[in-house]
């Protein structure tokens, strides 16, 4: 697992931590019962807090994507496919919304949006 802080981010280390672990368990790149970097350890690897790196940890436990065993560590939660379809789902829905805005600030319609993402969804299938 590689995890890459950029200090230039507007997101605080913590979320961008998250983000990351959050983004491998989606992909399937950490399997459910895959044992994570204890705290102590990512902190250090990272150079960075404990108390960030806990921060991560907490957030996506309360998420539901890893459980942690007292004395044991952090390991990535059981998923339910439904459950990650959702999160996906939820993902492109907020990206979507994102071009819809874009799109009326300079007056593209729904149309044209729609012929942007089936001319995109093609050159994606030719690459």
């Amino acid at each position: 697992m590689h995890i890459i802080i950029k200090n230039s981010s507007d997101k605080p280390i913590y979320e961008q931590i998250k983000e990351q672990l959050k983004r491998e368990i989606i992909e399937g790149n950490l399997k459910p019962g895959d044992k994570l970097p204890s705290i102590r350890f990512l902190a250090k690897e990272l150079r960075i807090s404990v108390i960030t790196t806990k921060r991560a940890y907490d957030d996506l436990e309360k998420e539901g994507f890893i459980n942690s065993v007292q004395g044991k560590g952090s390991f990535v939660a059981g998923r339910n496919q439904d459950f990650i379809r959702e999160e996906i789902l939820r993902k492109i829905e907020g990206h979507l919304l994102e071009s819809i805005n874009l799109a009326k600030i300079i007056n593209i319609s729904l149309d044209e949006l729609i012929d942007i993402l089936k001319l995109m969804e093609e050159e994606n299938e030719h690459n």
